[in-house]
């Protein structure tokens, strides 16, 4: 390095970061809104899927929605034992985390295609 020269920064002259196009803070901005009603218009769709989960052979079924609100719980006669209603209760939460877990892969996926780009740490992306 010479004489009097400042080690550079990782902030461009442009004044953006770097990865970003550059453009200033307007241009963040900008990117930032359109992310966020991107990131809205996704949750809004996400709000109207519905994932299915059967479990036990089809005798107990769940029904989420994308956003993880369970819709409806069908339990079919034959999954109905009075001497065994714990069999029925570990059915219905079987059924009832894997459709949770779906729900939540499916956002994951809808939404870290939104937030990919940003680089954010695990966690702070959808």
């Amino acid at each position: 390095m010479s004489k009097g020269k400042k080690p550079r920064s990782g902030i461009g002259r442009s004044g953006g970061f770097p990865g970003m196009g550059g453009g200033g803070m307007g241009n963040l901005m900008s990117q930032m809104q359109k992310l966020q009603e991107e990131m809205a218009k996704t949750q809004a769709e996400l709000e109207n899927e519905e994932l299915t989960v059967g479990v036990g052979g089809g005798v107990v079924t769940v029904v989420v929605s994308g956003d993880q609100k369970i819709k409806s719980i069908v339990i079919q006669r034959e999954a109905v034992d009075p001497d065994d209603v714990e069999m029925l209760q570990d059915l219905i939460l079987g059924a009832v985390n894997e459709a949770l877990d779906k729900s939540r892969a499916l956002q994951e996926e809808r939404m870290g295609g939104l937030t990919g780009g940003l680089g954010l740490p695990p966690g702070l992306g959808f």
